[in-house]
């Protein structure tokens, strides 16, 4: 039979990289939804500014009919 004290002390190891485990991990999706946060706000960007240059153009390049070509 196992010494208790080093059951519980390989416990108490195992509970400690767990926990740094977790932190690393909170940590990466934290980051990664700042990332996303501020790729959604690009796009949302970028979306406003093309709808404002085909406003701008007089037409919307969507609403046209494809060239006979096509």
């Amino acid at each position: 039979m196992e010494d208790p004290h080093a059951r519980i002390d390989a416990l108490e190891m195992r509970i400690a990289y767990q926990d740094r485990a977790l932190d690393d991990l909170n940590r990466a999706v934290l980051e990664q939804w700042k990332q996303i946060d501020s790729l959604t706000r690009q796009v949302a960007n970028l979306i406003d500014r093309v709808r404002e240059a085909e406003e701008s153009a007089g037409t919307s390049p969507r609403s046209e009919p494809p060239p006979p070509h096509y």
